[in-house]
């Protein structure tokens, strides 16, 4: 609580988190990277919902900087003209995390905004640390730009993907790819890699991302604090598109994303801002766990084809 006053916790998430505070065994942060990024894996199966239909899914590899960059590929038309395309980067703390963690998400998100979705299995650390994860996104968005029929890019992303969606939209705000990054949804993003907030006191044990996550994960990934990739809170954000940005009212992240929201406003930045109050950090994958965290998924997403429409009508 803050000055006293008990913060709303949905009942569906005080459930949830009553079952997780539960559970027996090592903490994640306790465990070597492979055996959490198993975890986080187990997690989705039992708490998130199933794919569901969907016209078009496919894997394939492009090039990276360092290899070959596998991508996932949704679609629930069979075939479509030339329009917006999504670049979605997972999350996980850049350290856990892939294709399969977030399939449910990409393919809801494919169905609800009408337009492909392509995800990116970006390298992790601590085998690949900062910049690995953000040069992968720069070059598989370059690669989609370049090698995929569409007139735009929405760039989006949760927790250290919604880090990567900024980061990304940065660099191509400054070095542009060859279509127009035309719309962002950073959700729940990690902004600086600073932890003097209040939110961090607040919810920094007990809502699923503790504070001792947050530091095994920083420290795997071991961002320079003055790369405007790990901490774009502290660089300008003019110039950016279009930005949906949400925040989880029981997150620790909460109020650093709260702040980059007031920075892109300042900045003249078009700003739409969105908390799923009484709900927890990663509520994306947990649609199954904590019901109502569906309806937060599909009120920001109508909120982004929205976004997305009156870019392509201002284009």
């Amino acid at each position: 609580m803050t000055n006293g006053t008990p913060h709303y916790t949905r009942p569906d998430v005080a459930a949830f988190l009553a079952f997780l505070n539960m559970q027996e065994g090592p903490k994640m942060e306790e465990m070597p990277p492979e055996g959490a990024r198993e975890m986080f894996r187990a997690m989705g199966q039992i708490a998130d919902v199933p794919r569901g239909e969907i016209a078009h899914v496919e894997d394939r590899t492009i090039p990276g900087p360092a290899g070959a960059l596998p991508i996932r590929i949704y679609d629930n038309r069979p075939d479509r003209e030339p329009g917006p395309v999504m670049v979605f980067y997972h999350g996980g703390g850049w350290v856990i995390g892939d294709l399969d963690t977030h399939d449910p998400y990409c393919a809801e998100a494919a169905r609800q905004l009408d337009m492909p979705v392509i995800a990116v299995d970006y390298r992790l650390a601590p085998e690949h640390p900062f910049p690995a994860a953000p040069e992968d996104c720069e070059a598989a968005t370059r690669w989609v730009a370049d090698n995929v029929p569409c007139t735009g890019l929405v760039l989006s992303g949760e927790s250290a993907g919604g880090n990567l969606t900024i980061a990304t939209a940065l660099t191509l705000r400054d070095k542009p790819a060859s279509k127009p990054v035309i719309a962002i949804h950073p959700i729940y993003p990690a902004v600086t890699t600073r932890d003097d907030w209040q939110s961090y006191r607040d919810f920094g044990e007990g809502h699923l991302l503790t504070k001792g996550g947050m530091a095994w994960f920083g420290n795997h990934y071991a961002a320079d604090p003055g790369d405007y990739r790990a901490s774009p809170l502290d660089f300008p954000a003019e110039g950016l598109p279009p930005t949906l940005l949400v925040t989880a009212g029981l997150d620790p992240l909460r109020d650093q994303g709260r702040a980059y929201a007031a920075k892109l406003i300042e900045a003249g930045v078009p700003t739409s801002f969105r908390e799923a109050k009484g709900n927890i950090h990663g509520y994306i994958n947990l649609a199954q766990g904590i019901p109502s965290a569906k309806d937060d998924i599909r009120g920001a997403l109508t909120i982004l084809k929205a976004i997305v429409t009156d870019a392509n009508a201002a284009a």
